[in-house]
């Protein structure tokens, strides 16, 4: 039986996490607001570059629009997943949710696959199962810019121009509120404009020209879905970050008290 010392001893030992769970928490908590802030005020920029794309692409062009190289679809003798992860762990199920879905997609492509990792957490889970890992990104810090991620959309955008892959997928955490984040897989390369939706109309006139807007609005396309697919996933990291901790001092509290 515990003597008194070994009880009063591991009583002060769950006391001192439960206080670190909780500062944890209440970090958390406040990165949680600031990166769920960044997520809605780009979601409107996200969606409307896309409404952009689909009217664009029902305009009359001349042949050079079938020649771009980020909507030219190809057979696929490669495919390349760029995962989002984040850089630490103490997330909940996050990181696992993410690994099994992506593991799992890898498995049933046809094609080989390699892959390029967006956060410590991803490129561990690529090491670990022995992927074709490309490159690796980490340290994008908690609020990251535009500019910041530009790296990574443009070696995407390379390597599919220059026909090193076949087709693209963007594997994040999708924010949805503080206590569900869902792992997604989005096919982002090649390009596949939305179709309009019966009755709406094309009342855009573009300048200098539908295939030169055409041409420089692709790449941007690309750079804003990566950048808000990684806002997405910070929002989802502290979110799960929060709940998580906060269940942890409740649980220390109420081993505590027991």
């Amino acid at each position: 039986m515990p003597s008194v010392r070994d009880i009063r001893r591991r009583i002060r030992s769950v006391d001192n996490t439960s206080k670190v769970t909780n500062a944890m928490s209440l970090i958390a908590a406040s990165k949680m607001r600031r990166a769920q802030n960044s997520v809605l005020e780009g979601r409107p920029y996200s969606v409307k570059i896309q409404e952009v794309l689909a009217h664009l692409a029902a305009q009359p062009m001349d042949d050079e629009s079938s020649s771009q190289p980020l909507l030219a679809s190809r057979p696929v003798e490669k495919s390349t997943v760029l995962m989002i992860s984040p850089d630490r762990g103490l997330c909940g199920g996050l990181n696992a949710n993410l690994n099994r879905q992506v593991g799992q997609f890898m498995l049933e492509q046809q094609a080989p696959v390699e892959a390029i990792a967006v956060g410590r957490k991803g490129r561990d889970f690529m090491a670990r199962t022995n992927q074709d890992l490309k490159a690796t990104f980490t340290d994008l810090g908690e609020t990251p810019l535009l500019v910041d991620t530009h790296a990574i959309s443009h070696m995407i955008i390379d390597s599919y121009s220059e026909g090193e892959t076949d087709e693209i997928y963007l594997a994040y955490t999708n924010y949805i509120s503080t206590m569900v984040q869902e792992p997604v897989i989005e096919k982002l390369l090649p390009i596949v404009p939305a179709e309009l939706t019966s009755g709406e109309s094309v009342g855009y006139i573009y300048e200098p020209g539908n295939l030169a807007v055409l041409q420089n609005l692709l790449p941007r396309f690309v750079e804003m879905q990566v950048y808000h697919a990684i806002l997405e996933s910070i929002a989802s990291e502290q979110s799960a970050r929060m709940v998580a901790m906060r269940a942890a001092t409740d649980n220390a509290n109420e081993l505590s008290d027991d």
